[in-house]
């Protein structure tokens, strides 16, 4: 009787050896594979004020503040009040009238402009107004400017209350108000008796110039 047993044998370790192999293979291809580096995903963006996301909203730069007040002051060009020195020039009379150039001058140390008329106000000693405001004469106001040091004037002018007839008081000051502006500057009063009240008591502004007066 012929002996078989080894050739089976042999024939199933055969068949082992190529199994373990094959699985050998097999996990060697997985680790290769889950080794690979995987493709990165852009992270998503949203847009600012539309939900949720990754980018940031956008700022304004703290310059563009500081550039449009830089610009704001620039355009302001106007003389302030605490920017002049105000004063009342020598009496000019002629023709029944007396005549005053009301002076402004830039003390400041940047230039500015005047346009228009100034405001002007007699007052006694306790700060009462005498007498209605100025007529302001007809004119077409030119903007002046006024570089560090420099002055404009308006002409302030009434008839003489010994010739008019006018009602009278004594001033202890002229209030000056620069245009636009809303304090004014309190300038002492020496030229004696003005029109308050009554006939021919009118009193007339001119509007600003260069210089100080006529």
């Amino acid at each position: 009787m012929a002996n078989t047993s080894r050739p089976v044998g042999r024939t199933a370790l055969l068949a082992s050896a190529v199994a373990l192999l094959g699985l050998v293979g097999a996990c060697g291809s997985e680790s290769s594979t889950s080794s690979a580096p995987q493709p990165t995903q852009a992270p998503r963006t949203t847009a600012p004020g539309t939900g949720s996301g990754t980018a940031p909203a956008a700022t304004a730069a703290p310059s563009d503040t500081a550039g449009s007040a830089s610009a704001s002051a620039r355009t302001d060009g106007r003389c302030h009040t605490s920017e002049l020195r105000a004063a009342v020039g020598r009496v000019d009379p002629g023709a029944g009238q007396r005549n005053f150039p009301i002076v402004l001058t830039n003390t400041s140390d940047r230039t500015c402009t005047l346009y228009g008329y100034p405001g002007a106000a007699f007052v006694g000693a306790s700060g009462e107004q005498l007498g209605p405001d100025p007529e302001r004469a007809p004119a077409s106001p030119k903007t002046v400017t006024l570089t560090p040091g420099k002055s404009a004037w308006a002409g302030l002018s009434f008839s003489s209350p010994q010739i008019s007839g006018a009602r009278t008081a004594t001033p202890a000051a002229l209030l000056v108000t620069p245009p636009d502006e809303h304090d004014p500057i309190e300038v002492e009063w020496t030229a004696g008796e003005v029109p308050v009240g009554g006939d021919e008591s009118s009193v007339s502004l001119t509007a600003l110039e260069a210089g100080t007066g006529p």
